[in-house]
């Protein structure tokens, strides 16, 4: 065995989500901020993110994620999200993976009963609180950024839908928020190669007919994902998103929920102290709540907090052999739907 490269990862999975990260063979990635790092990779040399992410090294149904030495003085660590289409910046589900494996490897020291963790990301700076008992972190509970509805009842025309209703918010990342009742689906495991094909072509006109930026952060602009909201049987939560370039996220979302909150709220629907259950598309839960209000750039937001569990489930070391034909790897649309349009 020759490898060229050499990367080492720790898989989780949040309520079914899972989130592998890099403890080790990636040394730095240029710029002097977290976001600057985004960018560079989204802008200026995607190749690890390719290498990583891309098949045979990786698959759709994952994200995979860098664990990167803080740059803020009051991080315990720092992360990327990396996906099939691009870096993020924020997610809940791979933050929760993210703690349950510093903790649970001894990185970040675990303290019983409760750990404080403090992750920095593009979006800015998470609180995690994990708690634990005998060894294990049973549960991570996310204070999560600002979060403020952008635009509420947009219409954007879909080629061969005609106008859908949308709104834009941001938890993290931007959201197109996107009632599946429209199209007369129903958020099950059944409808989900039918609901992720509709929201992949409601991203598309949304990135070219609506403009979507953080009114304080120019460069966190664009649409990440687009969201199914709805409600069980139950009367509970349910959501589903989908992300690029075609499949959803198993986890109820938490960058997704932080966006649906911020949007509920200015409608009346959820109020400052309350909690309540999210369900995923496989029916695993999230707890979600408004724990305070604020503003941003004058907007009104909200202050959302997520709580879920993370479980490690391997150890998993990757490279490549020099003459490997695929040093950065394959996208196919059979798994990863829309990836020729990203590709090209």
């Amino acid at each position: 065995m020759r490898w060229n490269k050499t990367v080492t990862m720790v898989e989780a999975h949040a309520e079914g989500d899972v989130g592998r990260i890099v403890t080790g063979g990636v040394l730095s990635i240029p710029g002097e901020t977290i976001l600057d790092k985004l960018l560079h990779i989204n802008n200026v040399d995607d190749r690890l993110r390719r290498f990583l992410v891309n098949e045979p090294r990786g698959c759709a149904q994952m994200s995979t994620n860098l664990l990167l030495p803080p740059v803020h003085p009051e991080a315990d660590a720092a992360f990327i999200i990396l996906q099939g289409d691009k870096a993020h910046a924020m997610s809940g589900s791979n933050s929760i993976c993210l703690v349950t494996v510093l903790l649970e490897t001894g990185i970040v020291e675990m303290k019983e009963p409760e750990t404080v963790v403090t992750l920095e990301t593009a979006a800015g700076l998470v609180k995690a609180v994990a708690k634990c008992s005998n060894g294990k972190c049973e549960r991570v509970t996310l204070d999560m950024p600002p979060s403020f509805p952008l635009l509420l009842d947009a219409e954007v025309d879909v080629p061969g839908l005609g106008k859908v209703v949308v709104d834009i918010s941001y938890g993290g990342i931007f959201y197109g928020l996107i009632n599946p009742e429209q199209f007369g689906l129903e958020l099950t495991t059944g409808n989900a190669r039918k609901l992720v094909d509709l929201g992949c072509r409601v991203q598309r006109a949304i990135d070219a007919q609506l403009d979507v930026r953080h009114p304080e952060i120019a460069s966190l602009s664009g649409l990440s994902y687009t969201m199914f909201v709805g409600y069980d049987n139950e009367g509970r939560m349910k959501g589903a998103t989908v992300v690029p370039p075609g499949r959803f996220d198993r986890s109820p979302c938490g960058t997704g929920n932080s966006a649906r909150l911020a949007v509920m709220h200015a409608r009346g629907q959820f109020a400052e102290g309350e909690t309540r259950i999210a369900r995923s598309i496989i029916d695993s839960e999230f707890e979600v709540s408004i724990i305070g209000t604020t503003t941003v750039a004058g907007k009104a937001s909200i202050l959302p907090r997520i709580s879920g569990r993370g479980w490690i489930h391997g150890i998993h070391q990757i490279g490549v052999d020099p003459t490997d034909p695929y040093q950065l790897g394959y996208m196919v649309s059979d798994c990863w739907g829309d990836a020729f349009d990203l590709l090209n």
